[in-house]
Formats: structure tokens, C-alpha cells, sequence
């Protein structure tokens, strides 16, 4: 019997993981990552969707103290619009 391994989730080149109403976005290796939570969701067609989403884009540092770390933030209808914004903020910040 051959083991699987998992190969993480990626979107445009970089890791997304998710944690229960948590989703991650970059590597811990990085500066920076987003961070989105899901706040609210709505019944679609029987299934469950994001329809409020908080984004944030926070530093890896892990000697800065935690409520520091939140560098932009904002709110958005929906996940894709969550992850649009969030890859552009990461995007630009590891570039510096």
C-alpha cells in the first residue's frame, strides 16, 4: 500500500490553509501573511457560503506582541473579494 501525501492547497504560487472559520494565506517563512475569518455566512442552494469575511495582513515576527502584528485591515462580501485583496496586500508587502 503506497502512502499519499497531502500537497498543501496554492493560490497563485503561495500556500492557503484553513482552520476552521480561519483562513490562511502565505508561509510563516514569509514576513507577512493574511489572515482572513469568516464573520458571517448564508444559505445558498443548500450549502453554506462566506458572505462577510475579515481580512487581514499581519507580520510573522513572533516577538512582536499579537494585537501589533495586524498591519492592514478590512472587511469584505465574500471570500474571493477577501483573497483578491489579501494577495495584493501580500503581494506588495513582501516586495519591499
Amino acid at each position: 500500500m503506497a502512502t499519499e501525501t497531502k500537497k498543501p492547497l496554492l493560490y497563485k504560487g503561495r500556500p492557503l490553509m484553513r482552520k476552521d472559520n480561519f483562513i490562511y494565506y502565505g508561509s510563516m517563512a514569509d514576513p507577512y501573511i493574511v489572515m482572513m475569518q469568516i464573520l458571517e455566512t448564508t444559505n445558498v442552494g443548500g450549502e453554506e457560503v462566506a458572505s462577510k469575511v475579515s481580512v487581514q495582513l499581519q507580520l510573522t515576527d513572533p516577538n512582536v506582541r499579537a494585537r501589533d502584528r495586524v498591519t492592514k485591515k478590512s472587511e469584505k462580501d465574500g471570500v474571493f473579494s477577501a483573497l483578491d485583496v489579501g494577495s495584493v496586500w501580500l503581494e506588495r508587502a513582501l516586495s519591499k
